[in-house]
Parts: structure tokens; C-alpha cells; sequence
């Protein structure tokens, strides 16, 4: 049975159908999930995609977080589920805690858009796993307030205990803090990424096919926890 993975629409997503269609390309199955479910449909993991959900109201991903779907996704990630949030949706992580820090403005107060190099770090989760520690790839960034901020024992710990699963080298587009621009839970099946990965799934679209490694991760690390076999 292939793997379910469910993607939210919410109010002004506009990245949910490219991460639909990067599931299916990597070779799962894609749920559409609306923001006002309050249940998953079973799903084995639920991507967050980017765009501006309700319209970037109050803060990014500040309305979103209290979306009637949201409370059943924090409890199952708290479960162990597999949860990726893709700019907006790495914002709605951090403003539901499932991530510690927030996205701010970017530094020189520009939108940015462009194929970015990333340093892979920690490979220590569900969503980077078939990744080598150090390899570097190419994702597509775009973002307006993609400027990762924490405090300093934030940090400290985010580097100590090897949770840092993306940096960006070859330039910093946005100001984020230490250069970072992803990171994981404690437990690893929470990742918050600022670039796109699923805009990097095929050469005809993309600067790369880099994004895969990110989809075929989750489906080894599934397949390794029997989660399929379970549903």
C-alpha cells in the first residue's frame, strides 16, 4: 500500500497543489486535507505548504495556527506523526510551539525569490534522513519574512543537539540567524524548511530534482517504522 501524505489548504495557500504534485511524483499517495477538518482521513504524514495563509493577517501564520486542523495535527505530531512545514507552513509551526523561534521579516525588507545552495545539517529526521550529513543541494527560495530569529540559548541548543537540518550557503537571502534555514522537533518527525523542495522534483520545472530527497526520506522512514503496514 503506498504512502498517505495529507497536504492542508488553508485561506491563501498557493503551494498545496505543487506539494500534491510532488508526493504523487516521488511516488506516494496525496490527501488534500481543508483547514477546517478535524480529522486527518488517516494520512501517515501532513505537509504545510507555502503561501499566505488568510493573508498573512496579524503575522504569518499567526490565524492558521488556530485552525480547527492544527489541533489534530499538533496531537499527532506529539504522537509521532511526520509533519513538514514549507515556508508559510514552517511559520505555522512555529507559531502553533510544534517549532521553537519565529520568521520575521527578512533583514533587507525585500521579497526574495531565487535557487538557493543549502548545506544539509542534521539527518536525524523523518524528512532528511536519506541525506548525507554536510551534502549540499538546491532549492528554490521565495519569501518575504523567511528571516529565522530565536534567542541565543535557542540557538545553542538548536546546534547542540543537532537539529539543525538545513543552512544557507553561497549567500544568507533573508538575514536568518546563524544562516539557518530549517529545523526539526526534538524527535525528529517535526521539520520547519524556508525553501521549497517541492519546486525541485523534476529537471523539466525545476533547478533541480534536490527536492526529492526530502519525499523519498519520509518514505523510508515510514516503511523503517511499519508505519503503512499498520493503516
Amino acid at each position: 500500500m503506498s504512502i498517505v501524505v495529507g497536504v492542508v489548504t488553508f485561506p491563501g495557500s498557493l503551494d498545496d497543489r505543487d506539494a500534491v504534485r510532488a508526493v504523487r511524483r516521488c511516488g506516494g499517495t496525496a490527501v488534500r486535507l481543508w483547514h477546517a477538518d478535524d480529522t486527518l482521513h488517516g494520512v501517515d504524514a501532513v505537509i504545510l505548504p507555502g503561501g499566505f495563509s488568510y493573508g498573512d493577517y496579524l503575522r504569518c501564520g499567526a490565524i492558521a495556527r488556530f485552525a480547527p486542523v492544527m489541533e489534530t495535527i499538533a496531537d499527532a505530531a506529539r504522537g509521532g506523526m511526520p509533519v513538514l512545514g514549507i515556508c508559510n507552513g514552517f511559520q505555522i509551526l512555529c507559531e502553533a510551539h510544534l517549532l521553537p523561534g519565529a520568521l520575521v521579516r527578512n533583514e533587507h525588507l525585500h521579497f526574495r525569490t531565487r535557487d538557493q545552495r543549502l548545506r544539509i545539517g542534521s539527518v536525524a529526521s523523518a524528512w532528511t534522513n536519506a541525506f548525507a550529513p554536510g551534502q549540499e543541494v538546491v532549492i528554490p527560495v521565495k519569501n518575504g519574512e523567511g528571516r529565522y530569529v530565536a534567542d541565543a540559548k535557542t540557538l545553542d541548543e538548536l546546534e547542540a543537539e543537532d537539529r539543525v537540518i538545513a543552512r544557507y550557503v553561497g549567500g544568507n537571502p533573508n538575514g536568518s540567524l546563524r544562516d539557518i534555514a530549517g529545523i526539526r522537533n526534538e524527535a525528529g518527525n517535526v521539520v520547519g524548511l524556508m525553501p521549497h523542495p517541492e519546486h525541485a522534483v523534476e529537471e523539466l520545472t525545476g533547478p533541480s530534482v534536490d527536492g526529492q530527497g526530502f519525499f523519498h526520506s519520509l518514505f523510508r522512514h515510514l516503511a523503517g517504522a511499519g508505519a503503512v503496514a499498520a493503516r
